[in-house]
């Protein structure tokens, strides 16, 4: 599976390097995605010699398969925000990631990037009667505190029997890849180093400075900030119990007619999002939605036909040429953690919990960041606060964590009897009793076995199996595996343990 931005845009760097050798540098960032590279950019600019580690390849995760929406509308978010915070908070909140867009439309301008940057409106909406009061106090709330947002009776495309939509203008759309390419280039040309395979392993303070070690070298750094969607640090920062994830799937299809104008979500489950993009100068919708807490114990195995079938009723014509999927952190309280990592290690900046709007949350994050590091004011940092505590989300998910740390099998190599596999048909997976242990099973068409401990590598959570995507996915903080066990999503940073 690709994304439409992957295929357009392959590579992101075009001479790949591995950290091989001991480097020192002032800031250390941990994650290739548009918030580590956004940061680094604003610092390299600044005349900071940064260095970043990516694990795998840049922009390949989260950010390759976003909408790429860059906007201050983050659904019906602000009437929330409102009732909860204030209307001094929510007005910071719609302040800063409407100065994002504008940060971002401006380094697209002053440093030349071709990213199919283009203006366009946003709106939420909704065919359901019922729901039109909450979009009509959505407008209410944003012009309460002087946002600039209307309530609209007709939107385009033509959706059926759309009763009502919020709509906040000048927003923006682009290619996310091609855009981080322009900050690559940027950043290297300012003297910062940029490795991909990069994996991290440990980070660990001495005499006032951090060494951020991967499996073959390490960097020794005064700052470091910890940008991988999901922290991979499980303490003092202890964000495992502060936030979960959650899936989404989308598509691009081919489509030989002028499209729609705008980008566009709709209130009720389940929520889908649309917006256009051009490539070869061919027309293709996107749509991305059917979210899911990941390892969900739901059927997963229409996903991509509900998807299909959106595209077929805006446009019959409507060829699908690419499938992805994607994680997304969300904190309880709905904003995201940006700033310090913790209250007890000094120089260490973590940014997370982006509920799905991550391109403009991730420059308002790369800016607080920034400034922290180069000793600026920021008027935004206090809203985002990431050393801020919250209960735990709950005890199901706090005690799944803890019992199965313990759960091990004990001998690597063994037969599974055939009466154990019966159930699971070909191309399916699921989870096995033998011998008292739990083993996770996929067979594929052939009829092969791959077998591995079910239980992640984070934090020890019984893994759940995904036939969609033939993965297997924890269901307390979203890390994924392949059928064979490599990983695929943080904050797990281990391979699961095969068993022959």
């Amino acid at each position: 599976m690709k994304s439409l931005w992957k295929e357009i845009e392959e590579n992101i760097v075009s001479n790949k390097k591995e950290l091989n050798e001991d480097l020192s540098a002032d800031v250390c960032i941990i994650g290739g995605g548009i918030t580590g590279i956004t940061t680094a950019y604003y610092l390299s600019k600044a005349g900071m010699k940064v260095t970043l580690l990516e694990r795998d390849s840049l922009a390949d995760k989260t950010t390759g398969n976003s909408t790429a929406k860059i906007t201050s509308q983050h659904g019906l978010f602000y009437k929330y925000l409102l009732d909860d915070f204030g209307k001094d908070f929510a007005k910071k909140y719609y302040l800063a990631n409407q100065e994002a867009i504008n940060r971002i439309a401006e380094i697209v301008k002053s440093e030349n990037i071709d990213c199919d940057f283009e203006w366009q409106d946003a709106y939420v909406f909704t065919a359901d009667s019922k729901e039109l009061s909450k979009i009509k106090d959505e407008v209410e709330a944003v012009k309460s505190f002087g946002g600039e947002a209307d309530f609209v009776e007709k939107i385009e495309p033509s959706l059926s029997n759309v009763k009502g939509a919020i709509k906040f203008p000048n927003q923006a759309k682009f290619n996310p890849r091609k855009y981080v390419k322009g900050l690559v280039k940027q950043i290297e040309n300012c003297g910062s180093e940029i490795y991909e395979n990069s994996k991290v392993i440990s980070v660990e303070n001495k005499n006032d400075e951090y060494i951020v070690s991967t499996d073959k070298a390490s960097v020794k750094a005064k700052y470091v900030v910890v940008a991988t969607n999901y922290p991979i640090i499980n303490a003092p920062g202890f964000y495992f119990i502060k936030m979960y994830q959650e899936m989404s799937y989308g598509i691009a299809a081919e489509v030989d007619h002028n499209l729609f104008e705008g980008m566009y979500i709709n209130v009720e489950n389940p929520r889908i999002s649309l917006r256009t993009a051009k490539y070869n100068d061919k027309n293709f919708l996107i749509v991305v939605g059917m979210d899911h807490r990941v390892g969900a114990k739901i059927d997963l195995e229409n996903a991509y036909d509900e998807l299909e079938n959106v595209a077929k009723s805006l446009y019959k014509d409507a060829k699908v040429l690419y499938r992805w999927n994607t994680e997304d952190c969300i904190t309880l309280d709905k904003i995201p953690y940006i700033g310090d990592f913790s209250k007890i290690m000094k120089n260490i900046y973590v940014a997370t919990g982006y509920k799905e709007w991550g391109m403009t949350t991730s420059n308002v994050a790369a800016k607080i960041i920034s400034d922290k590091i180069l000793g600026k004011s920021n008027e935004y940092k206090e809203i985002f606060t990431s050393t801020r505590i919250h209960p735990i989300k709950n005890r199901w998910e706090f005690g799944e964590m803890i019992k199965e740390t313990t759960n091990s099998l004990i001998i690597n190599k063994f037969k599974i009897p055939e009466d154990k596999l019966k159930d699971i048909g070909l191309d399916e997976g699921g989870i096995i009793e033998l011998d008292g242990n739990k083993v996770g099973v996929y067979k594929d068409m052939a009829g092969n076995i791959f077998s591995v401990k079910p239980i992640c590598t984070h934090l020890g959570c019984e893994l759940s199996w995904n036939n969609l995507d033939k993965t297997w996915d924890c269901p307390c903080h979203g890390s994924r595996f392949d059928y064979m066990g490599k990983w695929l999503y943080d904050p797990a940073i281990e391979d699961l343990e095969v068993l022959e």
